[in-house]
């Protein structure tokens, strides 16, 4: 898949978006701009689509489109979906 992004979604995408990490069947892809990570989550049905069918030997079910520097409160493999990360404790 990360070999072949440029002939799956096409050299316009490509250039402003770069998948990170498979986990999981969850691929996250990191845009150039917040612009772009917009316009990636409008089409992100399409886009998965095109994945599934062209990324032959990779199972992806989900896509999580990000912008540059995006900070994360992910600690790890095993957190807790939806949760607020470290500021859960302040209620």
């Amino acid at each position: 898949l990360f070999t072949q992004w440029a002939l799956i979604v096409g050299d316009d995408i490509a250039q402003h978006a770069s998948p990170i990490s498979i986990n999981e069947n969850e691929l996250t892809i990191q845009t150039t701009s917040t612009a772009w990570a917009t316009q990636l989550q409008l089409i992100s049905n399409d886009l998965l689509a095109t994945i599934q069918k062209d990324a032959t030997g990779v199972l992806i079910e989900r896509l999580v489109i990000i912008g540059p520097q995006t900070p994360t409160w992910k600690k790890g493999v095993r957190t807790i979906r939806n949760a607020r990360g470290p500021r859960d404790t302040y209620n």
